[in-house]
């Protein structure tokens, strides 16, 4: 407040002049940085013991996928050795990984003695 004679009076709300302004905070630590997620594909590896039939049938009980779909999948397996299945977290793959190799021979194949191969890999790798 000022004075009638131009002179600054204390108030109320005022501080006196040794009273810092502002309290000093903590030095800040840094966080470190988020670590991205990892997406992880599983894939699909290509063998002469199962049939057309057998991968569409797996891929619809396993994954949830229609017949055109598996169908185009199988294709893909068939011509190019290996499909991706499915992208996702490393534990959502791993479980699917373990679905595939326990599906089963194929029965309509004599020698097929057992499930198709699937890896887990992850998805920012480019395909060997």
């Amino acid at each position: 407040m000022w004075a009638m004679n131009g002179a600054r009076t204390p108030s109320a709300t005022s501080r006196p002049a040794s009273t810092p302004a502002r309290t000093a905070r903590p030095a800040r630590t840094e966080e470190p940085a988020p670590q991205p997620v990892r997406a992880w594909r599983v894939v699909l590896i290509d063998d002469d013991d199962h049939s057309y039939e057998y991968v569409i049938e797996m891929l619809a009980a396993l994954f949830g996928y229609g017949r055109e779909k598996a169908f185009a999948l199988a294709r893909i397996v068939d011509t190019a050795g290996r499909v991706t299945l499915m992208t996702a977290d490393r534990a959502e793959c791993d479980a699917k990984q373990r679905q595939v190799h326990a599906y089963g021979a194929d029965p309509r194949i004599p020698r097929s003695r057992g499930s198709m191969t699937a890896l887990v890999e992850e998805a920012d790798t480019p395909f060997a």
